[in-house]
């Protein structure tokens, strides 16, 4: 059955899971959100979620490199114990955080990094669109809601679709791993660095903190 995109906002809103396993779950239970809580808790995303307010002084710095070097990202990861830190499933999660921001360039970890005036700007040129297609002006708003989102799933790297599995983002990739490890792990900060793209000019260097 369809799945709304109001019924699983209203299950992130119970859970604070990830938008790609809520619309799982409740794909899983026929659209019933009472139920698709219980399937999140027996999958462990609510345990997730709740660990994220716990303290992470662990972690790594993870690189990738492209072939070619002229393009390298840095990634700070972090965790909670150094004994995480050094498992397999951390390091391998942390490496492909790191080749993701290479593939895909995004701006900012999460959406409250980005700044009033970019979001104004592009808010600003959504609706002058809207009009200007002759769009009614009762339904503007809606479409220009709508281009904000699809404008987050493009620079915030917690909103996009992950470059190894388009199906899930990558904050829905960051709690199953917190999921699976017990513990809890943020994506720290970035910076993607391309030869030729230095200065003004050049791609923003982009950090920020984040938990799921």
């Amino acid at each position: 059955m369809g799945i709304s995109a109001a019924q699983v906002k209203e299950l992130r809103e119970k859970t604070g899971a990830g938008m790609m396993d809520c619309k799982a779950a409740l794909q899983e239970t026929g659209g019933d959100v009472e139920k698709a809580v219980d399937h999140l808790r027996k999958e462990g995303i609510l345990k997730a979620a709740k660990r994220a307010e716990r303290a992470t002084g662990q972690g790594l710095v993870a690189s990738y490199v492209h072939a070619g070097s002229k393009l390298a990202v840095l990634v700070e990861i972090n965790c909670e114990t150094d004994f995480v830190a050094k498992t397999d499933l951390f390091q391998t999660f942390s490496k492909d955080v790191a080749m993701h921001v290479a593939a895909q360039s995004p701006l900012v970890v999460q959406r409250e990094e980005l700044s009033q005036d970019v979001l104004e700007r592009e808010r600003s040129i959504y609706t002058e669109q809207a009009l200007a297609s002759g769009k009614p002006e009762n339904i503007v708003a809606k479409i220009v809601d709508g281009k904000i989102g699809k404008y987050y799933s493009e620079v915030c790297l917690l909103e996009q679709p992950f470059v190894k599995d388009t199906d899930i983002t990558v904050g829905d990739l960051l709690t199953q791993t917190i999921a699976t490890l017990g513990e809890n792990i943020r994506i720290a900060r970035f910076v993607r660095m391309e030869l030729g793209e230095n200065g003004p000019e050049g791609q923003e260097e982009a950090s920020g903190a984040c938990c799921v």
